[in-house]
């Protein structure tokens, strides 16, 4: 008895130790809301939606992207004043930061993520840098035919040590093979289509998708092949008709793939161009509000949200995309400049710059079911993209 009752009071103290300590958090659940006025990150949890915390000093953020470590501990942010910056998600605070370039709008980071890679306009070029440390590995220039800068788009991380990028001013797509940071591989392909400004990698790592601001169609590189060979696709999709002014440049990066289909915005077009993903040719249009921004899946592909450029960019439109119909048209807010998933699709985040508010909706009923003080909130950026290729 004595020996049972000795037992029973070790278990009833270590009880008590476990919970006197502090309930441990995780990163799953985290993300980051950039306030792009005021150069700062709203912290948020996405299960139970709140603000965590404000990270400040970041300089300008007007049009800021960001990738994860694998452990979303950390996040990589890179910003229009050509600055990187570490933030950690736990402390909240800024772990390092380097001013890298002249103008910077996105990077990606390798898929064992010991490697991080920033896109650059000015000059024009691709910097590699230690995750851990940010010190500067490699610098890769772009070049069109006559040897000047060109603009760096569309960068995104491939199995291996590799990148893939597309040179805007240049009419190329490169891959960098980082294997050895000191002594990068650069394979080109030239003249894939005028002006290359966004690109996607498909969530299988397969397709390169690039799409083209001067003219009609995007290029597509099939990763896959022993020697690939980029493919013009969609082309002429205008064809025949006067093309808008474009008051926003489209997005193609949040992987609008969905049941076997690519969901893309048209340029210059009040449409949303759906593509088969093995023959990669036009199968349908679906009409919507506006001059589409971001055409984003939701996780399990069974809808497709679009938000809009001006006049229409306080509306957001959701496609079913068995139908290929508009289901509902939703207004949030003024200004929505970004989505965001949670990462099973039951949510979406949606900022209105202009109401100073980050809205959560029911992806189900179109119902807001939340919504967070923010200033002047732009991108929204999720842990679970540690976990993707080409986020």
């Amino acid at each position: 008895m004595k020996r049972r009752h000795f037992i029973a009071g070790t278990g009833a103290i270590s009880l008590a130790g476990c919970a006197a300590l502090p309930e441990p958090v995780g990163t799953g659940d985290l993300g980051l809301v950039v306030e792009r006025a005021s150069g700062s990150l709203l912290v948020v949890n996405t299960s139970r939606p709140a603000v965590l915390g404000r990270i400040e000093g970041l300089g300008d953020l007007s049009h800021a992207s960001m990738v994860f470590s694998r452990d979303g501990l950390r996040g990589y942010v890179f910003g229009r004043d050509g600055a990187l910056t570490r933030v950690n998600l736990l402390t909240r605070r800024v772990e390092a930061r380097v001013m890298q370039a002249g103008n910077s709008i996105g990077g990606a980071i390798s898929q064992d993520g010991r490697l991080v890679a920033a896109q650059n306009y000015l000059p024009g070029g691709v910097k590699v840098f230690d995750a851990a440390t940010l010190e500067l590995l490699a610098d890769i220039p772009a070049l069109d035919s006559s040897g000047k800068r060109s603009r760096v788009v569309g960068l995104a991380d491939l199995p291996g040590h590799r990148f893939i990028y597309a040179l805007f001013d240049a009419d190329a797509i490169c891959i960098v093979d980082l294997s050895n940071p000191k002594s990068p591989q650069v394979t080109r392909f030239d003249g894939i289509g005028r002006q290359p400004y966004d690109a996607l990698v498909t969530p299988n790592g397969r397709h390169y998708v690039a799409g083209l601001f001067g003219e009609d169609g995007l290029a597509v590189l099939d990763l896959w092949d022993a020697r690939p060979q980029v493919r013009r696709v969609l082309a002429g999709y205008g064809r025949g008709q006067e093309p808008l002014p474009v008051f926003k440049m489209p997005h193609l990066r949040g992987w609008a793939i969905a049941g076997g289909q690519a969901w893309l915005p048209a340029i210059g077009r009040h449409e949303v161009l759906v593509a088969d993903t093995e023959h990669w040719a036009e199968v349908g249009r679906v009409a919507v509000a506006g001059q589409p921004v971001f055409v984003m899946a939701r996780p399990d592909g069974r809808q497709v949200w679009v938000n809009f450029a001006l006049p229409d960019y306080h509306k957001v439109q959701v496609i079913d995309t068995r139908s290929r119909r508009v289901l509902h048209t939703l207004e949030p807010g003024r200004a929505v400049l970004h989505m965001e998933f949670t990462p099973r699709g039951e949510s979406v985040w949606v900022s209105a710059r202009d109401d100073n508010r980050v809205l959560v909706i029911d992806t189900a009923s179109g119902r807001t079911t939340a919504s967070l003080e923010a200033k002047a909130p732009s991108g929204i950026f999720f842990t679970a993209r540690a976990a993707r290729i080409g986020l």
